[in-house]
């Protein structure tokens, strides 16, 4: 089993499965990665809200890599170990008009946090902690199909799958699609909630070492994966709203809404900070797709988030 290192200089934005690979590995090998931040230093710690009118988003997504297994092919399942997900000592969110779930949301909003107390959490405001949990949000191997394709939709190559329980210890089984693989990582989040309602988590730059292993003839159809720990017993008492209507979408935006007034008649936010908190500590979960017409959705956050014991 040997290590090897790439660089936070060698980077690319987009999947190609004709990408030079910039190292060759075999099963059981592992791989320390040197991570952009999704802006590639489009925003930095000293950053102000004007930074986000003029953001190139053709620099969106550097990702590290690509990883080339040897003897790996189609057909084959690629399993990627998280063994280390280590954040710099800053991080960003940010609302951008014309992304995230809800469209009223249109001026530019940036909240930059300071990581460099390494603590299991961090400060918001108002006594509001936003437990740490670093992941990466993109984890993928290269298409099938030819040509160059964009980082951030996901697909069954997996990509920017934003999956928050891809924390250290975790597995993920990706899909082979073409020879070699053709691995590559970026996108780390210090903290976010699942959904990532306003588009952004806590992004920050950061280092990452994943152990690849490669199982011949899986023939798994999409990415899956196995959290390192129980989810659910560890989560403590929560503020619950719920979204309810006959459309999935519009129920998550009714349950965010929700929570962003509760947020803010109940905690001292303004709606901007009340929208970054659901994004980066508060959790969507479909409860109910049986009952036609309407659909139920709610949008969860731990009360210790918000000071309360």
């Amino acid at each position: 089993m040997t290590t090897q290192d790439i660089g936070i200089e060698s980077f690319h934005y987009y999947w190609n499965n004709e990408h030079k690979p910039l190292v060759h590995i075999k099963s059981g090998d592992k791989v320390h990665f040197e991570v952009n931040e999704v802006s590639s230093w489009q925003i930095t710690k000293n950053a102000k809200r004007e930074a986000l009118v003029n953001l190139d988003s053709k620099k969106f997504y550097p990702l590290s890599g690509p990883v080339y297994v040897e003897g790996a092919s189609e057909g084959d399942t690629l399993l990627i170990e998280v063994e280390e997900v280590k954040t710099a000592d800053w991080g960003w969110s940010s609302i951008v008009s014309g992304l995230g779930l809800l469209p009223e949301f249109s001026d530019p909003y940036l909240w930059i946090w300071d990581l460099s107390k390494q603590e299991k959490s961090v400060e918001f405001k108002n006594g509001i902690k936003v437990p740490l949990a670093p992941f990466c949000g993109v984890m993928g191997v290269a298409p099938k199909e030819k040509g160059s394709f964009d980082v951030m939709p996901p697909g069954k190559h997996g990509g920017n799958m934003d999956i928050k329980h891809l924390t250290a210890g975790s597995k993920l089984f990706l899909p082979v699609w073409t020879e070699g693989a053709l691995f590559s990582v970026g996108d780390i989040h210090a903290a976010m909630g699942d959904g990532e309602v306003c588009v952004t988590a806590i992004e920050c730059p950061g280092e990452v070492s994943l152990k690849f292993e490669l199982i011949k003839d899986a023939r798994i159809s999409s990415p899956r994966f196995i959290t390192s720990k129980e989810i659910v017993p560890n989560l403590g008492p929560c503020v619950v709203t719920t979204g309810i209507a006959p459309d999935l979408m519009e129920a998550c935006r009714l349950a965010t809404r929700n929570m962003i007034d509760y947020l803010v008649r109940n905690h001292g936010l303004d709606r901007n900070e009340a929208y970054i908190l659901c994004s980066v500590a508060a959790d969507l979960k479909v409860h109910e797709v049986v009952d036609a017409p309407n659909w139920v959705v709610g949008l969860w956050i731990e009360e210790s988030v918000l000071g309360k014991k």
